[in-house]
């Protein structure tokens, strides 16, 4: 099974703003999700946060993509991609 990978405009923008070679990375990164999005299984560093739907993505220990799973469409909607740092600040620490 693959999913689709669907992009919030932001977060477009902010891969856009990024240097090459970070972008590249995290591009390639948000690839692996169309295998397997969900923690335990594939490649990459993934957790459901707790009380809410998201789950998160570290890439290469600089940034965390933030994404929802429709499983019915078989897609992963990444909604926020920002500096670990600020996601901790914004979603929180993980696993707390």
């Amino acid at each position: 099974m693959s999913y689709g990978i669907m992009i919030a405009q932001d977060v477009a923008g902010f891969l856009d703003d990024l240097d090459d070679k970070s972008s590249r990375i995290c591009r390639d990164n948000l690839k692996k999700l169309k295998k397997n999005p969900f923690p335990g299984g594939g490649r990459g560093d993934k957790e459901k946060l707790q009380n809410c739907d998201y789950y998160r993505l570290h890439i290469s220990r600089e940034y965390t993509a933030i994404y929802l799973i429709v499983k019915n469409e078989e897609l992963v909607k990444v909604v926020d991609l920002l500096t670990i740092s600020q996601a901790h600040k914004k979603y929180g620490h993980y696993g707390e």
